[in-house]
């Protein structure tokens, strides 16, 4: 991460906005502050990815982030569609720096630095934008190692690696970053993480679980042992197969095979300057 961070502090100077992508499942827990201080005065269109996974609710957040007087869209940066929504967001964020550069004769090519933490779908957005699959891309943290400029209509991106603050003062918004997978799961406790995942689920979520598991309350290892038994996940002997229900209940909830789920709350957001 400090490599990353230090690589983004030398290309900054080159840049004329940024484009900072957030998971619309968890904006504020994907909110990375340290980034900000590396941008400056430049301009920044906050995009909230992944909203097709979320419970609806990317509206509001849009509107909050808003109201602390920042450029912020939603966006499903998988369909086609979408295209229009940040190109045209990315024309309104610098449209009086083009009109200076147009008085004056010439027409500047335009860059902007894409950034956020890991598994956000930064290159996907680049790849949105650029009409073609131009940058890496993977449903997990840790895709993208190394700057790479991507040539678009009229202007140029710069892909970055995913980049996390030091330390989490939030261990809510760290467990949140660990469910959507920003975290690599190979430095993690995957008993942990579904255990925590389920808890969390069943206290907003409840009927998801229920319609999906079978699961009717209970305790978090109560709940798991439910998914074990639903999906036949049972080692010889009849112990259950703990791990492959653990990572059964994790990817279900990336994947959106449980619904549209939204971890934070609009005010989860307050106190983050952006």
């Amino acid at each position: 991460m400090t490599k990353a961070m230090r690589m983004m502090e030398d290309s900054v100077g080159v840049c004329d906005g940024i484009i900072y992508v957030l998971d619309a499942r968890c904006p504020a827990s994907s909110y990375n502050g340290n980034l900000k201080k590396t941008f400056g005065s430049r301009p920044v269109l906050y995009v909230l990815n992944k909203c097709d996974l979320g419970d609806g609710d990317a509206e509001n957040f849009v509107k909050a982030i808003r109201q602390k007087g920042a450029a912020c869209i939603k966006l499903n940066a998988v369909n086609a569609n979408s295209r229009r929504d940040i190109a045209g967001a990315i024309a309104d964020l610098i449209a009086e720096k083009q009109q200076k550069s147009l008085s004056k004769g010439y027409n500047k090519i335009f860059r902007f630095m894409v950034c956020g933490v890991p598994n956000t779908g930064k290159s996907t957005v680049i790849n949105l934008l650029s009409r073609e699959k131009r940058a890496v891309t993977g449903d997990k943290a840790g895709v993208t190692r190394g700057k790479q400029w991507i040539r678009c209509d009229g202007f140029e991106l710069l892909d970055t690696p995913g980049t996390m603050p030091p330390a989490f003062e939030n261990q809510t918004f760290a467990l949140r970053l660990a469910f959507v997978g920003s975290i690599n799961d190979d430095i993690l406790d995957l008993d942990d993480v579904a255990l925590a995942l389920l808890d969390s689920l069943a206290k907003k979520y409840g009927g998801r679980l229920a319609e999906r598991y079978g699961i009717c309350g209970g305790q978090p290892l109560e709940m798991l042992e439910a998914v074990c038994k639903r999906r036949g996940f049972v080692l010889r002997g009849g112990d259950f197969d703990y791990e492959r229900g653990e990572r059964a209940i994790i990817d279900d909830f990336r994947k959106g095979r449980l619904g549209g789920i939204t971890l934070d709350d609009v005010s989860d957001l307050d106190g983050l300057e952006f």
